[in-house]
């Protein structure tokens, strides 16, 4: 009987960092500032049949409108109550959308923004999407309600009320990042109110939560509200099945504030892993793929079983957060796209995929001073839909990186692979790479300046293999290079500098 309760308690401990994903589906998607509408049809149209596991969505609640700057991205972080309507749609389009979604096995990961309400300075009213009344002055939300009680001020010691010093921990978790109004989690009043609105959106169907401002959260706090949250719908989840939980956490060294003090609580997003993956990718600093050979807990990472990764994110795409000019984004699409093809053949960490909008840059000492334009909008400041092109890309700016080939066939290949051990490492020294993983599948990357002509041993059984970057497998024929694989598992590979994407991944799905 001891034996049998020491099991269930170490079950219930690693219930959080389970993604929540079906059976196969090894990869989620953030589709940026996506409508509620757009994303039910794009689960049922797109995800679903090309194995993506799940949507982060932006976060659903009340937010204040901002309207110099016109309608910001980041005014969705700044909550007025934790009311279901948002530009990207109401309460009964957000429930529609999970039903949806859940019911074709796409699971929605809600960005839940319960560090703080919105800024200091964002003045009173009712300028705020359900049209709720606030007093950010007096901090005074009554549609949640909270008031001044309810808020840390009087536990930050800084002149301005706003974090001040990094390497104060204090400081981190009791001040306003950047003006915003800081929540005292450590009341149970607060805690609870928290629970509620995260079990609203479990009660609804959502499968787990990225946790925004975590870092500013104390650890302690954040395990406190977990423990009142319910487990999740048994209409599509097995009885018992606690939510997904990960925290940001932006840890890059050097400051008192580390990503394991939050392994408690679920997984953590593993910024280093953007960052250093975009400087190999570049060359910078002297660094070559053939360096990755231990990528992971090697390079100092968190352990794979604890971590989220992502080449790039909301934040970081706009230089904001972290990892710098490093950072690879749809704005580099062949650097790009090699560097989430790396992610997503490795077998470090649960995945998650980028699906950003464009908008017009306009960069003065080395900022984009246009990194605060929200997404794609009607004149009075609605979100538009997302088209769908012939092609199957996306128009209206919509950039929809998990819609390209590259992109959407390394999701499928990762679940084809899902499981199998990294072997059969091959490198030249400097940027030219290849991997397997079991005898499942194989990718090679050539980031040198000079073609790429070898014979290598794969793993893989014998036979005529589709590469599903330059094409796919339709049908018995390849609408891209085909790579032969002798029965004692060599393959040969040619990829030229001037390849249109220099990386060949090929998988036993693909084999004519």
């Amino acid at each position: 009987m001891k034996i049998f309760l020491l099991l269930v308690a170490v079950e219930l401990c690693w219930a959080q960092y389970n993604p929540n994903v079906e059976s196969g589906r090894t990869s989620i998607v953030h589709l940026f500032e996506w409508r509620w509408a757009d994303i039910a049809l794009e689960c049922e149209r797109y995800l679903a049949p090309n194995g993506y596991g799940g949507v982060q969505i932006s976060p659903p609640n009340e937010n204040i409108i901002i309207t110099n700057p016109w309608r910001p991205w980041w005014e969705r972080y700044q909550p007025i109550s934790y009311k279901l309507c948002s530009r990207s749609g109401s309460e009964d389009e957000l429930r529609n959308m999970v039903t949806r979604c859940n019911n074709v096995g796409v699971h929605i990961y809600v960005d839940a923004v319960v560090n703080h309400m919105c800024g200091s300075g964002g003045g009173a009213g009712t300028h705020a999407t359900c049209g709720s009344y606030f007093n950010a002055g007096t901090r005074d939300f009554p549609a949640v309600p909270y008031s001044a009680w309810d808020f840390n001020d009087g536990k930050c010691h800084t002149g301005s009320g706003d974090i001040e010093n990094y390497g104060d921990i204090y400081q981190v978790r009791n001040c306003r990042l950047v003006s915003l109004l800081d929540l005292a989690l450590e009341k149970d009043y607060v805690r609870s109110t928290v629970a509620n609105y995260m079990n609203t959106l479990i009660d609804m169907g959502v499968a787990g939560f990225r946790l925004d401002a975590s870092k500013h959260m104390w650890p302690g706090d954040i395990k406190a509200f977990l423990d009142k949250l319910h487990n999740l719908n048994t209409k599509w989840f097995p009885e018992g099945t606690k939510p997904f939980i990960f925290q940001e956490v932006i840890d890059l060294g050097g400051e008192p504030i580390t990503s394991d003090q939050y392994f408690g609580n679920g997984r953590v997003t593993e910024f280093k892993y953007g960052a250093k993956l975009g400087t190999v990718i570049r060359k910078w600093n002297g660094e070559k793929m053939s360096y990755l050979r231990n990528w992971g807990e090697g390079w100092g990472f968190m352990p794979s079983d604890k971590a989220l990764v992502f080449v790039d994110n909301h934040d970081n795409q706009r230089g904001h957060g972290a990892g710098g000019a490093s950072i690879l984004t749809f704005w580099d699409p062949r650097l790009y796209k090699m560097a989430v093809g790396f992610m997503l053949a490795h077998p470090y960490g649960f995945t998650r995929v980028m699906s950003s909008y464009r908008w017009e840059r306009n960069f003065v000492n080395g900022q984009d001073q246009n990194d605060w334009i929200g997404p794609p909008s009607n004149p009075d400041g609605s979100t538009k839909s997302v088209p769908i092109n012939p092609d199957t890309t996306c128009g209206d700016n919509w950039v929809c990186e998990h819609r390209w080939r590259q992109i959407r066939n390394m999701v499928i290949f990762r679940n084809v692979v899902n499981g199998e051990p990294q072997v059969n490492w091959w490198e030249n020294g400097n940027n030219q790479v290849a991997f397997g993983r079991g005898n499942k599948g194989f990718i090679i990357f050539n980031n040198d300046d000079w073609d790429l002509s070898i014979n290598l041993q794969t793993g893989l059984p014998g036979g005529t293999y589709c590469d599903i970057i330059s094409g796919e497998k339709e049908g018995n024929s390849c609408t891209g290079i085909t790579v032969n694989v002798q029965n004692d598992g060599m393959g040969y590979f040619q990829i030229r500098t001037s390849a249109e994407d220099p990386f060949i991944a090929i998988h036993v799905n693909a084999k004519l």
